[in-house]
This record gives structure tokens, sequence and C-alpha cells, in this order.
């Protein structure tokens, strides 16, 4: 997290982070698939509720609610070194997946959370990857 910031309990909060060197490995979709069950693993274990996601080819947007007082460090370095090992057992070899570090955003009372969820998993239609997010696999949104 970057300096001054805190993770407070319950609040929702919208994180970003992208491949090492930004290389789209999430093209595959297989890899992709592996960030993924990372997401999931967090929220199932139950220190966050998983809002929306998108696992765009180089990048990660997710949206979630802290539910414990684990971190979002705690959590994001989770995702990651679970999604990079299940990543390097598959494609047998070794170095980074991940950038280090990730941005976060805080959500304030009166931010439209539906709202940022829609825009989220709208990446893949933004950037041109689909026609219609129905074409996409790599997102959820507990709204949708």
């Amino acid at each position: 997290m970057r300096k001054g910031r805190y993770s407070e309990r319950n609040r929702i909060y919208h994180l970003t982070t992208a491949t090492h060197q930004r290389t789209p490995i999430f093209k595959n979709l297989l890899l992709g698939r592996c960030v993924v069950r990372a997401l999931m693993r967090q929220h199932q274990d139950g220190h966050i509720e998983s809002l929306a996601f998108v696992v765009m080819p180089d990048h990660l947007h997710w949206l979630l609610q802290l539910r414990s007082d684990r971190t979002l460090g705690v959590c994001m370095n989770l995702v990651k070194s679970l999604s990079a090992r299940e990543i390097s057992q598959y494609c047998g070899q070794r170095g980074p997946v991940w950038q280090r570090g990730y941005h976060d955003r805080a959500l304030r009372k009166e931010d439209d959370v539906v709202r940022l969820a829609r825009y989220i998993i709208a990446n893949p239609l933004r950037s041109g990857l689909v026609d219609s997010i129905r074409q996409y696999s790599l997102w959820d949104a507990k709204w949708l």
C-alpha cells in the first residue's frame, strides 16, 4: 500500500495491478483462470467479498469489500503468489508474473458501486477485445 494508507474493514476498494513488463500472458484463457481461482479463494476464505473483477491480457481490475482485518496488501500478495505459482507450474518456467505493487482506491459512500462494477467489466469492450462482454470469459460481478 502507498505510504499513509490503511486497510479498513467493510470498506470497498478498487484494486489494479499489471503483469511483469505488461506481458499479455492472460490472452491464454487457462492462465487467466489461474488468477480467477486465486481471487475466488480469497472470497471463499471469508476475508473479502469479491464484488467484480476482470482479468485483462496484461492487468487485473478487482472491486472488493474487506470482511476481516486482513490488509489489502496481504490480499493482493496472496492473489499474486497463488496465481504465479500455478502459472509457473503450468508453464514449467520461473520468473516474475506480476509487477511489484498495485494501485488502490477506496470508494466513498457517495460512489456508485454498481456503476463502477459495470465500468470494470466493460474493459474488454473498450479495449476492442470483444464486441460483447458475453464473448469474454475472465470476468464476474456480484450483480450480473
